[in-house]
């Protein structure tokens, strides 16, 4: 039982118990026996923190039902060994080597000094963003539901937007607050923040303090910071702008709006695809170009570390810097200075290769399972599945028993991590002293 094997079954285990609690008459709002292939659906898109659901979570799920999607979101976000290792802190027991190990692969921490303490600050962390999300959109709601269920609404979302989830509890999700500046200002800061990764979010604190403070000593931000900050902010950039230009004349999307509000709308579409399923739009009627950069943004997704999925943002611009090195004729990778080492670079290219078949694989298993259904809708869903973001243009309910079971399979795989999935099946490799000599061989 390797350390990849742990987390991955870990994971199964979370989804399977989290299906059992979600067919209970207490889950179901008639009170009966629910479907089991929908609460294995809705518990794995939970932990996966993705989003795609088969049923209106707010009508089919009782409170209680909603209340263990909420937890299973929590635990997916988190990440398994990083629930696990902070309650066992709870009950009292010290973390063992194992626990550690395990605990650094998940985070993808450097070192093993101060486990305990990160998952501890990590909770902190993750409780102040959802708590302070929570109490700014109580007022949003209560004016249209009562303190009383605006209360469970804020909470609600804002545990599912800050683990980058995208599950709702209205029948259109945010499409009725299209227009709410505080909707479209607090739901995004939640997915960007939840998405940055504890590292970011704790480097950027550190700055903020000594500069608000006037505490000496220059902050360094390390390299992951710099390529993780620079690349979401050209992405959230890129989409907003792409998205406002294909759409803007679309009636089914943009069309009947006024300019600020088709800023807001693609301020919205151009955070969400980062791995944060809430609509403000109808995907159904987006355009075919639109559609197409929401598949780029939800396949390239957020930094590591954080809550959501995709081939990250330092996995695409190592893969851009090294695109760009053999252009220019270079033999290394830089970035700010710094010189990419190899390992990074073939690691980024296995996810890459590794996360562009299991798409594949899975659009071509849907679209032969559902072949009435168009292929860039196809496409789209399973991206949106394995990059864990939960758009959809609105076929998931209608699709295929074994659609669905090829979707739960791609989320599951999008969540833990290719590389990761196949070290559980490969296990760990063993080391060797043997080096082959090289050989050319034409390349492009």
């Amino acid at each position: 039982m390797t350390v990849a094997r742990t987390i991955c079954l870990g994971f199964i285990a979370v989804i399977l118990m989290g299906a059992l609690l979600l067919t209970l008459p207490i889950s179901i709002a008639e009170g009966s026996w629910g479907n089991f292939i929908t609460a294995l659906f809705t518990s794995t898109s939970a932990v996966c923190v993705t989003g795609l659901v088969v049923v209106d979570s707010g009508t089919y799920f009782s409170f209680i039902g909603q209340a263990f999607i909420a937890l299973l979101i929590q635990i997916g976000g988190l990440g398994y060994m990083t629930a696990t290792t902070f309650l066992l802190l709870l009950l009292g027991r010290k973390l063992g080597l194992r626990d550690k190990i395990a605990v650094q692969q998940s985070l993808d921490k450097q070192g093993l000094s101060g486990v305990g303490q990160l998952v501890k600050s990590i909770i902190a962390v993750t409780l102040i963003f959802e708590l302070t999300g929570a109490f700014l959109m109580i007022p949003v709601f209560a004016s249209d539901f009562g303190m009383q269920r605006a209360i469970w609404l804020s909470l609600f979302h804002s545990i599912s937007a800050f683990n980058n989830a995208g599950f709702g509890l209205f029948p259109d999700n945010f499409i009725s607050y299209a227009t709410s500046i505080p909707i479209n200002l607090i739901i995004p800061l939640l997915i960007i923040f939840g998405g940055m990764g504890y590292q970011v979010i704790m480097e950027m604190y550190m700055w903020l303090r000594n500069r608000l403070f006037g505490h000496r000593g220059r902050i360094v931000f390390s390299l992951n910071f710099k390529i993780s900050v620079s690349t979401t902010i050209l992405l959230l950039l890129g989409g907003t702008i792409a998205f406002l230009c294909v759409e803007f004349d679309n009636p089914g999307t943009f069309g009947s709006f006024d300019f600020g509000q088709k800023i807001l709308l693609s301020w919205f579409q151009g955070v969400v695809p980062r791995t944060a399923g809430f609509n403000s739009i109808d995907y159904g009627k987006m355009s075919d170009a639109g559609l197409f950069i929401t598949i780029a943004l939800m396949f390239v997704g957020t930094n590591p570390g954080g809550t959501g999925g995709g081939i990250k943002t330092t996995t695409f611009r190592i893969l851009f810097d090294c695109t760009r090195a053999v252009l220019q004729g270079k033999e290394e990778v830089i970035a700010y200075q710094r010189q990419i080492p190899v390992t990074l670079v073939l690691k980024a290219v296995g996810v890459v290769f590794g996360s562009v078949m299991t798409v594949a694989i899975g659009t071509t298993l849907i679209a032969l399972s559902d072949p009435n259904v168009e292929f860039i809708r196809v496409l789209f869903e399973t991206v949106s599945a394995f990059g864990t973001v939960g758009l959809s243009t609105g076929i998931t309910a209608s699709l295929s028993t074994l659609a669905k079971l090829v979707l739960i399979a791609t989320m599951y795989i999008g969540r833990v991590g290719v590389l990761l999935l196949m070290s559980a099946i490969l296990g760990d490799p063993n080391p060797t002293a043997v080096h082959y000599p090289e050989e050319n061989l034409l390349i492009g």
